[in-house]
């Protein structure tokens, strides 16, 4: 996975990697399971390039290994250090 990608993207790569080694799938058969070409996955998992999946290919990559799409995501937000600013929306009208 690139070093561009954010913590969360690479995060995501990393337990669709994992879910997929552990139901011992190539990344050639996940690939053609989801109906995109035979190098997709290998695309996605190369340390070498910026390609991430969506949340269609989230869902399809579920539904092709067998389990939730939730799998694939962290319990709790991952927040880089270039996010520190992002603040919790409060309701319109309260005050922190």
């Amino acid at each position: 996975m690139h070093d561009s990608l954010d913590e969360i993207e690479r995060y995501i790569i990393s337990q669709v990697r994992d879910i997929r080694e552990a139901k011992r799938i190539t990344q050639e058969e996940l690939s053609l399971a989801i109906g995109k070409n035979i190098g997709f996955i290998s695309q996605i998992e190369a340390p070498s390039k910026k390609a991430k999946y969506n949340i269609v290919h989230l869902n399809l990559i579920a539904t092709a290994l067998n389990c939730s799409p939730k799998d694939f995501w962290p319990e709790k937000s991952i927040l880089e250090e270039k996010y520190r600013n992002i603040k919790a929306a409060n309701p319109k009208g309260t005050i922190n």
